[in-house]
């Protein structure tokens, strides 16, 4: 095994959290917000993640979605890079069937050669959006093709980010630059290393590839709660070890939000329930206020669903909270935990990320 790429894998927990935490960002704009102003709490977020002792800050990629700013993960994570010296970067995810893979590998590639070492190439086969957008991002009506050809588009990626097509292969001739083969220029000179490639998912499909391939593996909890752990026990049962990995690693995302009283967390993580609501009844729309997701009259239908999806959100005091982790840590056997504080303002996020991090004793509290 690689040790390099093993060491940009693993990340070490902190303070008294069972496993390491990390960050999913979806850059969500509320209700009287700005575009502007989503991505600057991005970059808040971002900072005070790294400086209370957080391992990785991802974003994910969406369309359509006026709520959802994070339609370009390249660009954005290009200026965290710059507002950021040590947290990992990366996508959670980049949606590979929307893309020419050597359009990701240049990009990321691009960012490695910004941030040398602290890049992750996170991948999903889905959309990120509805049919309709995806037909336009793909300029084909063709869509289940694209998530039917993923390891294939998978292998080639995997290709341009090594430069390592074989002789006679049609790319073999064409290079991801920023990439390896500027180190074997004349007088060249190239990092060594370059981003690592996760697979994500909501499903067993990933979640058997990323373990027959040996690569690491991020499961959608926050969204799939209910195929959680088979989809980790798919993952590894099919495990077989790699130059990336000698053991399994896969971590989970968990929507979490901590206040300082259960009524204000269970306030704001209500305003990322109707904004679900909206987005499964074809409604999507700017994340609304506390008082507009509190003033709301559910249906009975809706209730349900509300309901439901709160059962899986970790929300609470920060006591609350902690508990809430460390139990899913040991249920799921997760070797990180990803959370994304999902609320109508960028205070409660901010609020939250630096609760967690006291309630675990993660190192830079004021």
């Amino acid at each position: 095994m690689d040790e390099n790429r093993g060491d940009e894998i693993r990340g070490t927990a902190g303070g008294t959290a069972p496993v390491p935490l990390s960050v999913l960002d979806l850059v969500t704009v509320g209700q009287g917000r700005t575009a502007t102003q989503a991505l600057r709490t991005s970059v808040d977020i971002a900072k005070l993640a790294e400086s209370r002792g957080f391992h990785r800050f991802w974003v994910a990629e969406h369309h359509s979605m006026p709520g959802v700013a994070s339609s370009s993960p390249a660009v954005i994570l290009a200026h965290l890079a710059a507002h950021t010296e040590r947290i990992r970067l990366g996508s959670g995810g980049v949606m590979l069937p929307n893309h020419a893979p050597l359009v990701i590998a240049e990009q990321f590639g691009t960012l490695e050669a910004m941030a040398p070492g602290r890049v992750d190439l996170g991948l999903g086969r889905a959309p990120g959006t509805d049919g309709a957008t995806a037909a336009a991002l793909r300029r084909t009506d063709r869509l289940n093709e694209g998530a039917e050809d993923f390891p294939q588009q998978l292998a080639e990626l995997t290709r341009f980010l090594d430069d390592d097509f074989p002789d006679g292969h049609p790319y073999a001739r064409i290079h991801a630059v920023p990439g390896p083969v500027q180190a074997t220029s004349p007088g060249g000179v190239q990092s060594p290393s370059r981003p690592p490639v996760w697979l994500l998912g909501s499903s067993g499909f990933s979640a058997r590839l990323a373990g027959v391939l040996g690569l690491p593996f991020a499961f959608a909890h926050h969204f799939s709660a209910r195929n959680t752990v088979p989809a980790l026990d798919l993952y590894r049962e099919s495990f077989k070890p790699s130059a990336v990995l000698d053991a399994p690693y896969a971590l989970i995302g968990v929507a979490a939000l901590a206040a300082e009283d259960e009524r204000e967390a269970r306030r704001q993580v209500l305003t990322g329930a109707l904004s679900m609501v909206r987005l499964r009844t074809g409604r999507p729309g700017l994340v609304p206020t506390p008082e507009e997701a509190e003033a709301y009259d559910f249906s009975p239908m809706e209730r349900e669903f509300v309901d439901g999806w709160l059962k899986d959100i970790v929300h609470g005091t920060p006591d609350e909270v902690r508990t809430g982790l460390d139990d899913l840590a040991k249920r799921t056997g997760a070797d990180e935990l990803m959370i994304t504080a999902n609320a109508h303002g960028g205070e409660a996020r901010l609020r939250s990320y630096e609760l967690i991090a006291d309630a675990y004793g993660l190192p830079g509290a004021v």
